[in-house]
């Protein structure tokens, strides 16, 4: 565990979490329904530097935070029975794009159609997988509102961060100079965005004054190395790139996929002192699809994906559509290759936070987390530095390690009670009991009434909008 804290945390002021007053977007402390909660007779991995795992003792939950480990039982409190079970922290997604009113994908809203989600069947998903805090990544005003919902106890969801995404082009923020750049950074801190996200076609000169304007400004940068970095990848690590948002990022600035290439460019994160989310999960998944559409049908949780992505992802699949055994060879190879770079990055101390890149075709949001989780282990990290990939790392870049990321008392209650020890098979993490969300706890039978309505509402609705069918087919 000596690695978690590899970097002091940067005093930079998040503004997603609820309950601390001094923000205007942590919002005022919710009173949950039952605010004394004591969870008895718990193993607890607490996810802290030491990690010492503390056996068969009571936690107690006061509104939303944890106000006592161990002790005798406060009178009229719920009682949950913990007996034989595994407290950890909730999970940590570095990486996702949720849908939110007025866009089925990612970044950009559909031409010709007013699309409407109802954030509790979104953020669903995440709920039932015990992910209680998320990275957004290409960052709406609408994601704001989404937010809000969150924060004010009608929505039951995880933590929101939002990144602005700056592009070259085809952006709903886009910067082609320097001075564009820098003046972008500034609207979107004005904006309440709390990090700055670079992406792919940016020129070299106004990726280095976002970069530059973005730490004047006292926000973290996450993003892709810029295409115009090519041939001189050393060159994208400047100062305050603080993270990378996948292992493709390096990739498909590789020469070549050796095991020598990799640690070529781990050593470019390493003495740049930028952190990285491996996000293994997305290319396996690529590979899956590229090969046949059924990777996509066959997920056990498609049926909990909203019908209008569902569509998207069968019959808009970029990486299917037109696919050759010659492209299903290439995608292998990345997969192959980011392994290598998982394992050069452990070797050279290069720390890594856990990340999906959900809401892209076939990665569903909050189950793809565990995936990831398996995939990092297979990979050779240990589940106990997995574990921190999602838990303490993650709030550490994020900047709230001392309200979330462990289980310690005067933390957040956003934790996840799981009926296995996931020290000893990091698939464990999937088998959850029940999940605490900033104090709001949601039992695994609430969790499957919640799926099963959700899974009919879908099924209800699939086909019912022709046209707006028809606008998602035409991106």
């Amino acid at each position: 565990m000596a690695n978690y804290r590899l970097l002091s945390r940067l005093s930079i002021v998040l503004v997603l979490l609820s309950g601390c007053s001094n923000s205007q977007y942590y919002g005022q402390e919710r009173q949950n329904e039952d605010n004394r909660i004591v969870l008895t007779n718990v193993n607890i991995i607490p996810m802290t530097i030491e990690n010492k795992v503390i056996k068969d003792t009571n936690v107690v939950i006061v509104d939303n935070k944890i106000s006592a480990i161990g002790g005798k039982i406060p009178n009229d409190v719920m009682i949950i029975d913990g007996e034989g079970k595994w407290l950890i922290p909730g999970l940590i997604d570095m990486h996702v794009h949720n849908l939110v009113d007025g866009s089925p994908g990612n970044n950009y809203p559909t031409k010709g159609a007013s699309i409407f989600f109802d954030n509790q069947d979104i953020m669903l998903l995440y709920v039932a997988n015990g992910v209680t805090t998320t990275f957004e990544l290409s960052g709406r005003v609408e994601h704001f509102g989404q937010r809000n919902e969150i924060i004010k106890g009608n929505v039951i969801g995880p933590r929101i961060a939002l990144a602005a995404l700056i592009d070259g082009s085809n952006a709903n923020r886009v910067a082609t100079t320097p001075s564009e750049g820098r003046q972008a950074v500034r609207i979107a801190k004005g904006d309440g965005y709390e990090f700055i996200k670079v992406y792919s076609r940016l020129n070299v000169e106004t990726y280095k004054a976002i970069i530059d304007e973005a730490n004047i400004q006292g926000l973290k940068v996450v993003g892709h190395i810029a295409n115009a970095f090519e041939g001189k990848t050393e060159d994208a690590f400047m100062p305050h790139f603080s993270l990378v948002a996948h292992a493709e990022e390096f990739s498909k600035h590789a020469n070549e996929f050796t095991q020598e290439e990799a640690y070529k460019l781990a050593r470019m994160a390493k003495e740049n002192g930028t952190w990285v989310i491996p996000n293994l999960s997305n290319l396996v998944r690529i590979a899956a699809q590229a090969r046949s559409l059924d990777a996509v049908r066959d997920l056990p949780s498609f049926k909990y994906v909203h019908p209008l992505m569902q569509d998207k992802w069968i019959s808009s699949n970029q990486y299917n559509k037109g696919t050759t055994p010659k492209r299903v060879a290439y995608y292998d190879k990345l997969v192959d290759f980011h392994v290598e770079l998982v394992k050069a990055f452990k070797d050279l101390g290069v720390p890594m936070v856990a990340g999906t890149d959900a809401g892209t075709s076939g990665i569903v949001w909050g189950y793809s987390l565990h995936d990831e989780l398996a995939l990092l282990v297979d990979a050779g990290l240990t589940t106990e530095e997995t574990l921190a990939s999602a838990t303490i790392l993650a709030a550490t870049w994020l900047g709230i390690d001392d309200k979330v990321g462990t289980v310690e008392v005067g933390k957040f209650a956003d934790l996840i009670l799981l009926d296995e020890n996931p020290l000893l098979d990091i698939n464990n993490t999937s088998k959850i009991s029940g999940v605490f969300f900033n104090g709001r706890w949601v039992d695994k039978h609430q969790i499957d009434i919640m799926l099963e309505n959700l899974a009919k509402k879908n099924s209800e609705n699939i086909g019912k909008d022709e046209f707006l069918w028809s606008k998602i087919r035409e991106r």
